[in-house]
């Protein structure tokens, strides 16, 4: 089995879409083996997105991720869940993603795309470890 960590974030909660999201997570066959809502702090924003510190984006990045309320949820599933999860996201920029995916069905803005998923294995360990130490 392999686990990989999804955000639902502010803009899903306030547009009602974490049943939507967590829906399509499990028709696919993924489980949720842990969740927590809550509002992400500065302090958790900066351990989560430490790649961007120093970007220009990065402060637009951390104040939308702690506008209001995500889930945040490790999914596991089989080898390489972390890909099944991003292939369901389709691409970063919603108006370029794929019908069927969360964002190209859903989302229309490249700064309120919806849902993060992490990249990697290795980056779904790490953000599993933010979110979830005791996991």
């Amino acid at each position: 089995m392999s686990r990989t960590l999804v955000i639902a974030k502010p803009d899903a909660t306030e547009r009602g879409l974490i049943g939507e999201i967590i829906g399509r997570l499990e028709r696919k066959g993924l489980r949720i083996i842990a969740a927590q809502f809550l509002t992400i702090d500065e302090e958790l924003a900066a351990k989560h997105y430490e790649e961007h510190i120093g970007k220009p984006f990065y402060t637009e990045l951390v104040r939308f991720i702690g506008r209001s309320p995500s889930m945040v949820m490790v999914i596991e599933g089989p080898e390489e869940t972390w890909k099944v999860v991003r292939t369901m996201m389709g691409t970063t920029n919603p108006r370029e993603a794929a019908p069927g995916t969360i964002r190209g069905d859903l989302a229309v803005e490249l700064t309120e795309n919806l849902v993060h998923g992490s990249d990697s294995e290795d980056s779904a360990k790490r953000e599993i470890a933010i979110f979830f130490p005791n996991l």
